[in-house]
């Protein structure tokens, strides 16, 4: 990146960190129990289910694209794992390898059909995707919940140490992989150069559909992994959660962090912050009874917010490379 991009990124950081700041001193002020030690742990545990989405979320904006089924394909492969504990498999092992694979699998098939049956936009594959997951999940498990997990593959989301929750410190260590991936290796430079401008990464020799399937893939793989968590936190599957906007809360973690449906842009860091915002709303608004729709649509004024941010920072760069370029030609 150029030290242009990497001031833009700084900038950005410190402004969603302060933001989450700003968030946690207004609900410490409002709620006696914001700032206590089980609920902090809690807004973790929150977070960790949101921000796994979010990593494979972030790949896919970074080009320029999207990945709708996210939040489905998290509760497909929970719903995997639940048929086969009707079916009376015990093997923890086995059960999270299972829906590894599945969540991995429907990635890598959102982006073939990016890449090799060239649909228009993510957004309709995905969002089909989406749909033909959400009726799936209650297939399997014929509309029902299901419990009785084997404790294997409920530690993932329910384990602890002191409190402090296991999943949290995988995802920790799954964004300083994914961060060294995206600033360290010719494949992180190349998941920004398909977003930045996908012709001149052609022209540079780079195989762009190679990358892009790699990027669904991922989002795939990482939905796996939020499937596994949320059956640790509930203790269930349940094929009705297919629907949730749990998509939504990924996009605007990574919106708020400093991503852009333009593509080029966006780090592991601000995507962190990003899902800590979005779990800390959504802590703060349990503690003080807000109604779910009005928690749906301050979520929804959020989104647009950081939206119409990125398109003001973006417009203002420009005009500013604009100016430096008639600077120079003079």
């Amino acid at each position: 990146m150029t030290k242009t991009k990497k001031k833009s990124n700084g900038n950005s950081f410190l402004g969603t960190l302060a933001a989450l700041i700003i968030l946690c001193v207004v609900l410490t002020i409002v709620s006696d129990k914001f700032l206590t030690y089980n609920n902090l742990m809690s807004v973790l545990k929150q977070t960790t289910f949101t921000a796994l989405l979010s990593t494979g979320m972030l790949l896919c904006l970074i080009t320029a694209g999207i990945d709708l089924s996210v939040g489905a394909n998290a509760t497909f492969c929970a719903c995997i794992c639940g048929m086969l504990v009707k079916g009376g498999m015990t093997n923890s092992l086995v059960l999270i390898v299972i829906a590894i694979v599945a969540g991995t699998l429907i990635g890598l098939i959102n982006g073939l059909l990016l890449t090799r049956l060239h649909l228009p936009h993510p957004f309709v594959s995905t969002l089909g995707m989406k749909n033909f997951l959400w009726g799936a999940s209650l297939l399997v498990v014929s509309s029902q919940m299901v419990s009785g997990f084997p404790d294997g593959v409920m530690a993932l989301g329910s384990a602890t140490i002191g409190g402090f929750p296991i999943s949290f410190i995988v995802v920790v260590v799954i964004y300083v992989i994914m961060h060294i991936l995206l600033t360290r290796t010719s494949l992180g430079r190349s998941i920004y150069c398909a977003g930045g401008n996908m012709e001149a990464t052609r022209l540079s020799g780079i195989n762009a559909p190679n990358v892009l399937t790699f990027c669904y893939a991922l989002s795939g793989f990482m939905a796996a992994l939020a499937g596994i968590v949320s059956i640790g936190r509930s203790g269930i599957c349940n094929g009705a959660n297919a629907i949730q906007p749990y998509d939504t809360d990924a996009i605007a973690a990574c919106v708020i962090g400093g991503a852009s449906f333009m593509g080029g842009k966006g780090t592991m860091i601000g995507t962190m912050i990003g899902a800590l915002i979005i779990a800390t709303l959504r802590n703060g608004f349990t503690l003080l009874s807000i109604d779910s729709a009005v928690q749906n649509m301050v979520l929804g004024l959020v989104i647009i917010g950081a939206v119409l941010l990125d398109v003001t920072r973006e417009s203002m760069a420009v005009k500013a490379r604009r100016k430096e370029a008639a600077a120079k030609a003079k």
